[in-house]
């Protein structure tokens, strides 16, 4: 069933259609998730209120996106707003300095996790975004309701804090 078919059908209330679009994106968005709020029961909250969120807004849906694209953005939000509450964005006028960081091949991908997971919540949501899912400073800044010299902060301090907990 292509994108298109399987939106049609849901927006019919075809249960069937719902459980296959809710199958084919679960893993990836609660991976998302939980890499975001760093919590499994966050995680799984924010998959139940994103997945309602879809089904209700599912006649918005453009299709100037993939339809992965558009639900990652929702999960994104709705993961935002589950650690919502004060915070402190390390405010910096502009980084100039967009280094890479050459990890080496010593790294598991266990030890990589955990050491994200343990990145204070801004720095980690921003490096997620932009590292891991291939968002820009724009959109980073965007989604989360920063600027993009706030994104472009959090991302160089939460590398900064990553080559210190992994003594690089």
């Amino acid at each position: 069933m292509t994108e298109t078919e399987l939106v049609a059908a849901c927006l019919q209330n075809n249960r069937v259609a719902q459980r296959t679009l809710y199958d084919r994106y679960k893993r990836a968005m609660y991976t998302l998730a939980y890499r975001l709020t760093g919590d499994f029961d966050d995680a799984n909250d924010v998959l139940q209120d994103a997945f309602l969120d879809i089904f209700r807004k599912l006649e918005t849906y453009r299709a100037e996106a993939t339809l992965g694209a558009w639900i990652k953005t929702i999960v994104v939000r709705k993961a935002y707003q589950k650690l919502q509450k004060p915070k402190q964005w390390e405010l910096i006028e502009e980084i100039t300095e967009d280094s890479m960081i050459d990890w080496g091949s010593a790294i598991d991908a266990e030890y990589l996790e955990k050491a994200i997971q343990s990145l204070p919540e801004g720095f980690r949501m921003v490096f997620i975004l932009i590292e891991v899912e291939g968002y820009s400073h724009k959109e980073t800044a965007e989604i989360l309701g920063i600027s993009e010299g706030t994104s472009k902060s959090q991302l160089f301090h939460a590398k900064k804090k990553l080559r210190g907990i992994l003594n690089y």
